[in-house]
Parts: C-alpha cells; structure tokens; sequence
C-alpha cells in the first residue's frame, strides 16, 4: 500500500486484531516504506504506557474494534485521488467495470471543521463505519478509514476505489 501512496513515509496506520482485547498497531515513529517488528506495538484495549508509543491513530482503532466485531483488520491509507476527488464531492460513483463490480455509489463523510478533529475523530469515524453499507469511509479531505477480515481483500477494495476515482478524475478533465 506504501508503493501505490496510500500511505506517507510517516501518514497512515494499520492494525491486526489480536484477540478479543488487543491488538497491534504501527508505532507513531513507524517508516512506512520498510516496516518492520520494531515499528508495531501490541495494545491491550486497556490503556497503559504501552499507548504512548503507538500511532496517533490507535484510540480510533481501538473503538472500531470495540464496536465493529468483523473488524480484524483496519487501516488509514490517504489514497491521493480519492482525497482529491473528495474535496469536490459529496458522492463517488464509480464509472469503471471494476469500480461498479465493487461498489455502489459512496458518500463521503465530511468533518466539517478540522479544529477539533482528532478529538472527534475516535467516536465519529466508528459511527460512520457502522452506518455505512461499506467496509470503509472517505473523510473529506482527510483519508480513508477501512476494516475487514481479510487483510487483502480490504486492500483490493481501497485500490479498486483509488482506481476509480483516478478514471473519474480524467473523465472530468476531458470534458473541461
């Protein structure tokens, strides 16, 4: 996912679900680019010391786990064109054979306001996910918040949307 930027050098998060109250997560120094053990910390869903190490993303995973029981898997990826696209749009509606295979038409989710967002963030983003018909949701502006319990099927989705969104992209710039 780092080869297709969805992820920054330093932007982004993944996790697994370990067991019912734990997981492991990127730390907040993690490299994305070359990853290894000593860049991903286990959490227990009791919050110790061991939080101040992870990724700043870890109390919104932590309340998808706890509120979504298919979630084994979550990641925060900022796919470029589909923030770009978001930024413009209230609705992705794919028009590839792909895109339209997987998905129907998506709303994106909008924050509003960025003042407040990471203290908003652990409680609303779990509320759109299980709100949404998707196993994923587009903040405006923002990124991509998605879980699944197959690792790869989540990231074939989140490349799937990434590709349509590219494809809408140029479709509008040839009728400009």
């Amino acid at each position: 996912m780092f080869r297709k930027e969805f992820f920054g050098i330093y932007h982004g998060s993944v996790s697994a679900k370990s067991d019912n109250t734990r997981f492991i997560i990127n730390t907040k120094d993690a490299i994305f680019d070359h990853m290894n053990d000593s860049q991903l910390i286990e959490l227990y869903f009791q919050k110790d010391y061991r939080w101040n190490e992870a990724s700043i993303d870890a109390a919104i995973h932590h309340n998808i786990y706890r509120q979504i029981s298919d979630a084994k898997f979550i990641t925060f990826s900022m796919p470029p064109f589909t923030i770009a696209y978001s930024l413009l749009h209230s609705f992705i509606e794919p028009q590839d054979y792909f895109g339209i295979k997987e998905m129907p038409q998506v709303e994106v989710f909008d924050p509003k306001s960025f003042d407040q967002w990471y203290e908003r963030a652990a409680t609303e983003i779990p509320k759109a996910l299980l709100k949404s018909e998707l196993e994923f949701v587009i903040i405006r502006g923002y990124g991509i918040y998605a879980y699944n319990r197959d690792l790869h099927a989540m990231a074939k989705q989140l490349a799937v949307l990434e590709k349509s969104c590219r494809i809408l992209m140029l479709q509008q710039s040839m009728e400009s």
